[in-house]
């Protein structure tokens, strides 16, 4: 009776041994089901967003070094932002009648935004969307242009920077007066652009100002510059030329005509300084599409529209010379001209 009373405790002990082995691994299971999921959910939230990617329309009306400066800059600033872009790059050849289609191939290729690197690029693609943002540079009159309603207050979808220094051209002409005893002034310049119109038209206020006189050669195409400016040979004491994007796409042939004649020439940018002028009252044109570029920023990152971003004008303005022109024309830099180009 003993011997069957501990076989009877053996076997209870022994079934409840099994019926703890399983009643730990019934409680256990559902714990390790469940950290699963929980555990994913963390791997999944550690994941970064992918960054996006922007899809940039530039137009360009015409390949110098300026225009490209400027794009540069543009690009430059959007890097240093940390923004992902593609760049859809047209550009007009020099041929305004390009403009109208590069404007709707941009429009067509639903971009972000449009870089628009002159005048008449800025003006195509203004007039074919209000609804993708633009910024412009490399444009003088941006009020005259209809491309903004005011500085200040752009309005609508279209803000910059502009090539234009109020005190350049007076500057300029007052240089050529004061320093270069010059009486009477050559322009050569494209007479369809309004960019230009109206830099010739506040060079003469300002020629008139002083006591003297300007004379005006036009052209159409890069290809009529060097005939343009010989034509003012004998009429002339100095040339002067602004910044035209179809008479500095050839300024080569105007800094032939002018150091083979001994006459000064001033010019409206650095780079045309360093492709050959005398001297510029200018600024860099990487800075004004640096901050072209620095608006577009706001405009992609901040969401901040067009029409609260003020347009600018450029924001370091000085007199640069060319030693090396003044040589060749036989000309002494003075010391109070300070600045020679590096």
């Amino acid at each position: 009776m003993k011997g069957s009373l501990n076989k009877l405790a053996i076997l209870l002990f022994g079934a409840m041994l099994m019926l703890a082995a399983c009643g730990g691994t019934s409680s256990n299971a559902p714990k390790e089901e469940e950290q699963k999921p929980s555990g994913s959910n963390q791997e999944e939230n550690q994941k970064e967003e992918p960054a996006k990617k922007y899809k940039i329309g530039v137009t360009q009306i015409v390949e110098h070094d300026s225009l490209n400066a400027a794009f540069d800059g543009f690009k430059k600033a959007l890097e240093d932002a940390g923004l992902e872009v593609e760049y859809d790059v047209q550009n007009a050849q020099g041929d305004p009648n390009n403009n109208p289609t590069i404007a709707t191939n941009l429009v067509n290729a639903g971009v972000d935004l449009i870089f628009a690197n002159s005048t008449p690029s800025a003006q195509s693609v203004a007039s074919e969307t209000q609804d993708i943002p633009i910024v412009f540079t490399s444009v003088t009159d941006a009020v005259g242009a209809e491309l903004v309603e005011s500085m200040e207050k752009p309005g609508g979808n279209v803000t910059g920077t502009i090539d234009n220094h109020p005190d350049a051209i007076p500057n300029t002409m007052k240089f050529l007066k004061e320093q270069l005893n010059a009486k009477k002034v050559g322009m050569v310049f494209n007479s369809g652009e309004q960019n230009s119109r109206a830099q010739v038209d506040t060079a003469k206020k300002a020629a008139e100002e002083l006591g003297i006189k300007v004379e005006e050669a036009s052209v159409s195409t890069s290809a009529e510059v060097k005939q343009a400016t010989e034509s003012l040979l004998g009429k002339v004491d100095s040339l002067y030329i602004i910044t035209d994007n179809t008479v500095v796409s050839a300024l080569e042939s105007v800094v032939d005509v002018a150091n083979n004649n001994k006459l000064p020439l001033m010019v409206g940018e650095f780079d045309s300084v360093r492709n050959g002028g005398l001297g510029a009252y200018g600024f860099e044109y990487f800075d004004i599409g640096y901050e072209a570029g620095q608006m577009a920023v706001k405009i992609l990152k901040d969401g901040v529209k067009p029409a609260d971003i003020p347009a600018q004008v450029p924001q370091n303005l000085k007199l640069v010379m060319n030693k090396e022109t003044a040589e060749t024309i036989g000309l002494e830099i003075k010391d109070e001209w300070k600045a020679e180009l590096e």
